[in-house]
This record gives structure tokens, C-alpha cells and sequence, in this order.
């Protein structure tokens, strides 16, 4: 038997589950447009992902409080009464950050795609269906909702990759879907796992189960079904492989998706999940989330260099960074889970920024190994300068949102009181080596690509400087990143309410 019953905000209208429904649904009429051009299939779009994300920043702007850690917009539709499991979608602090990524972001990603000449159709809707997923799950109260919505995502994913990939797209996209399908099971098992056993009557409600307590050993095995699942996304050693081949062959838009936003969804379920309904355990793991994270940071730093391919070296670099969201994650301070919200936010720019800059040099000269690349700058000015630019807010510049995202997660490492004060030091000066690694894989990046005299004289009529679309696209990240790197205090205040809440947790 199936119910319906309605729980809408203070002004009786469904924000969130239109901002969920509204990509996906306007995305399926497609396939009706009756102009098969497309440039008037990607004008759609476009327009599509820029009323979305007006609507979002309205919604939040006019109906959100910064003041209240408590889930806001809330709204429910009762759908099925076995198992309790229901349409509940809400927001608070947490939420927000990325959820304005992910609008910001895809529609970035869909403005920088060239125009697509193969089943232009398709790879439109599937850009609008991820958008749909990402946002359900940033903003789902339903664990078994969080599931759905966590899978939603995976499957345009894997044929955006495997119909518009490189010549690997296959290999690629197989290992993607292998290892993301092998995490939602862990994740699956978790969820029904804490449904039916983490209440006295079985609920998937997450305002439920967030003030319920559990045996230790229940926790724990709860723990790491959730703690693998969000690892194969993040990703986190051993399980990142994937990544690398995935950004290689990948459709550069759909690597500024991967990359901004994705991977933020592993982080993001590590917080909403592990740290917020598990904390006993998580105070457990949290030594070694900052043994992975620091491990994470110079393994992946001192592979980088090692790369040929242009995006794989990429690729590497963004799994370095998420070493710090790990750590922050792992410190169980204030500071550091600010920190690692504001490296959330930071590298969801930064790192799709990257990838868009490799997808136009890949354009303009159809290589995609370094060795085979050189003498870039002198044709190509304007993405030389935007390209060493956001380099070096990659290796944390100050005055970019990568310095002090990387800065406030050094001083939650510090203010830590779980470790001791030899255990601290210890962690923050070899985190300091991987921030020395940082800069030899960005400069020698550069130095392949710009410097030299291999492409100076090799005749190209594709071969231009970036134009009035790719210079929007990169200076609406850069402003951002200059942005928050100036005042950080605009993010961070998004959710400082709601870390204090759930770190008051592991205090009580």
C-alpha cells in the first residue's frame, strides 16, 4: 500500500524536491525538442543548468538561516510504509556548500563542452540526470533516498565515459563501474544494516537515527560497510585506481564533473554519515584517517611526477588534495572539519578548472602525453597565464582558496586534543612534505607543456588562443577561488553552526 502525505517549509512550497526533480525532468523533453541541431540541443542545457542554479541560490538566499544548525526546507512525501521509507529531503550548513558547487560547477562543465556530433541528445541528458543525483544526494534525509540517488549518478557516468572516451574508454569505464558498484554494495548493506538494527522499530529516517545509540560493536561494523563505501569514491588508499584511468580517458566535462563534484560526495558521506551518526566509532578509525590521509598526500604527490598523461598527472594531484579532507575529517576538532569543508569547496574549483584547461590544450594540439609536448606559451598565451595561474592555487598559493583551506587543517591538526602532542608534529611535518611535493609535480606540469621549442614551428588551423567561452568558463572559477582565498569567512560561515553540532557529539 502506498500513501502520500505532504510536510512542506514555512511557506508551504516544495523548494528542494524541485530543485532535485527539475534537471532530470526538464532533461527527459530532449529527446522531444523537434530541432535535431545541436547547438539548439546545448542552448537548452545550458538554460536548463542556469535556471536551476538561480533557483537554488534563491531558495537558499530567501528561505535559509546561517544561525540555525537544524535541517531546514524540510519536506516529506510518505511512499512506502514498509520499512518507513520515504521521500525526505532538508538542508542545513552542511548542504549548502556543496550543493551551490554542484550547480555552479555543472553548469560551467556544460557551457566548456564543445559542441558534441554524436548522440548530442544523450550526452546532454545524461549531464542534467547526474546534476539530478548529486543534488538528491547532498540534500536526501532518507538513507535508502541517499542510496538511490548515490547510484542515480553512476550510470550516466559510465556511458558518458564508455560512448565519448578516449581509445581506453572501455577498460576505463568497466574498472569505474566495478569498483563504484562494489562501494554502493557496502553501502547497501549499511544502509539496511543501521535501518533495521539502529532503532527499536526500523527506520531509514536520518533525524532518527542521528539521536540514537548503538552497542560499540554494532558501530564499528556499520562503520566500515559506510567507511568503504565513501573510500571507493573519495577515493582513499588502496581503492583510488580507479580514478587515474577514469580522469584519463574521460570527456573533459565529464572530468570537471568527476572531479568537482563527485569525489566530494565520498567526503561528504564520510561527515553526514560516519562522523554524524557514528561517532564512537569514528573516534576510533580517526588515528588512522590521519595515518591514510598523511600517507595519502605524499604517496599520491610523489606518483604524479611519474605520469605521462597529461590529465592522469591531474588526476594524481586531486587524490594528493583529498589526503587533506581525510585528515580534517580524522582531527575530530572544529578547525579541522571546517578545514576540510572549506578543501570540499576549494578543490571543487580548483580541480575542474584543471581538468577544463587540459581538455582545450588537448583541442588545439590532439596530445595528450607531456614528453610529446613544449613550447606552448608563445601561441597560446592566454591559457599559459590561466593555466599557471590555477597551478599554483593547486599548490596552495597564499591568497588562494587552497592555502588557507590546507592552512585551517593544519591548525585543526594542531588544536587536536585526541593525539599527542609527538603524534601532531610528527603528522604535520610530513603533510609539510607533501606540500613540498606539491610544487615539483604543478612547475615541472608546466614546464612540460609551455616551455621549450617542441610545438613552436608544427602548422595547425585549429591552433588559436582561448576564446570568449573558454575565458568565461575560467575566470568564473578563478573569481571564486581569489575569492574565498581573500575571505574565507563566506564559506566557512555556511557551516560553522552545524560543525560545532556534530562535533559537540564526540564530547558528551
Amino acid at each position: 500500500m502506498v500513501q502520500v502525505y505532504l510536510v512542506f517549509t514555512t511557506n508551504n512550497f516544495p523548494w528542494l524536491t524541485i530543485i532535485v526533480v527539475f534537471p532530470i525532468a526538464a532533461g527527459s523533453l530532449i529527446f522531444f525538442l523537434p530541432h535535431r541541431g545541436n547547438k539548439v540541443i546545448r542552448g537548452y542545457t545550458i538554460y536548463i543548468c542556469v535556471l536551476e542554479l538561480l533557483l537554488t541560490t534563491y531558495a537558499f538566499c530567501y528561505h535559509f538561516r546561517l544561525d540555525d544548525p537544524l535541517i531546514q526546507l524540510a519536506e516529506g512525501y510518505k511512499w512506502i510504509n514498509f520499512f518507513d521509507f520515504d521521500w525526505r529531503l532538508g538542508i542545513d550548513g552542511l548542504s549548502v556548500g556543496p550543493i551551490l558547487l554542484t550547480g555552479f560547477i555543472t553548469t560551467l562543465a556544460t557551457l566548456a563542452a564543445r559542441p558534441v556530433t554524436r548522440n548530442s541528445r544523450l550526452f546532454h541528458f545524461l549531464m542534467l540526470a547526474m546534476y539530478s543525483g548529486q543534488i538528491g544526494s547532498f540534500s536526501s534525509r532518507d538513507l535508502l533516498l541517499f542510496f538511490i540517488m548515490w547510484e542515480l549518478e553512476l550510470i550516466p557516468v559510465y556511458l558518458l565515459l564508455c560512448m565519448w572516451g578516449g581509445k581506453k574508454r572501455l577498460y576505463s569505464a568497466t574498472k569505474f563501474i566495478l569498483y563504484t558498484a562494489g562501494g554502493s554494495v557496502f553501502l547497501l548493506i549499511g544502509v539496511l544494516g543501521i535501518g533495521l538494527y539502529g532503532s527499536n522499530e526500523p527506520t531509514l529516517n536520518l533525524e532518527t537515527l542521528a539521536n540514537q545509540s548503538y552497542p560499540v560493536a554494532l558501530e564499528i561494523i556499520f562503520y566500515i560497510g559506510f567507511l568503504i563505501a565513501f573510500a571507493v569514491k573519495s577515493p582513499i588508499i588502496p581503492f583510488h585506481t580507479w580514478l587515474p584511468d577514469t580522469h584519463g580517458e574521460a570527456h573533459y566535462s565529464t572530468c570537471m564533473l568527476l572531479a568537482g563534484i563527485l569525489l566530494k560526495m565520498g567526503a561528504y558521506g564520510l561527515v553526514r554519515i560516519n562522523m554524524e551518526l557514528l561517532p564512537h566509532a569514528h573516534s576510533i578509525f580517526s588515528p588512522w584517517f590521519m595515518i591514510v590521509g598523511t600517507m595519502q598526500i605524499i604517496y599520491a604527490a610523489s606518483a604524479s611526477p611519474g605520469q605521462r598523461n597529461l590529465k592522469k598527472r591531474i588526476a594524481y594531484s586531486s587524490i594528493s588534495h583529498m589526503g587533506f579532507i581525510i585528515i580534517g575529517i580524522g582531527s575530530i576538532t572544529d578547525t579541522g572539519l571546517n578545514g576540510a569543508i572549506l578543501q570540499i569547496i576549494s578543490h571543487g574549483f580548483i580541480s575542474a578548472a584543471l581538468f577544463f584547461l587540459a581538455g582545450t590544450s588537448y583541442d588545439r594540439i590532439r596530445l595528450a602525453y607531456l614528453d610529446e609536448m613544449g613550447g606552448l606559451a608563445i601561441p597560446i598565451p592566454k591559457i599559459f597565464t590561466l593555466f599557471s595561474i590555477l597551478s599554483m592555487s593547486s599548490l596552495a598559493l597564499p591568497g588562494m582558496s587552497g592555502f588557507i583551506a590546507e592552512l585551517i587543517v593544519f591548525l585543526g591538526i594542531i588544536t587536536s586534543q585526541k593525539f599527542l602532542l609527538m603524534t601532531k608534529i610528527l603528522i604535520t611535518f610530513v603533510m609539510a612534505i607533501g606540500m613540498i611535493l606539491t610544487p615539483i609535480y604543478s612547475l615541472s606540469m608546466l614546464r612540460q607543456m609551455f616551455y621549450g621549442y617542441k610545438l613552436l614551428n608544427v602548422p595547425n588551423s585549429d591552433f588559436f588562443d582561448s576564446g570568449p567561452r573558454e575565458l568565461f568558463v575560467l575566470i568564473s572559477i578563478l573569481l571564486p577561488v581569489i575569492g574565498i582565498g581573500i575571505y574565507p569567512d563566506f564559506v566557512l560561515s555556511l557551516a560553522v553552526d552545524k560543525v560545532e553540532a556534530i562535533i559537540s557529539n564526540f564530547f558528551l
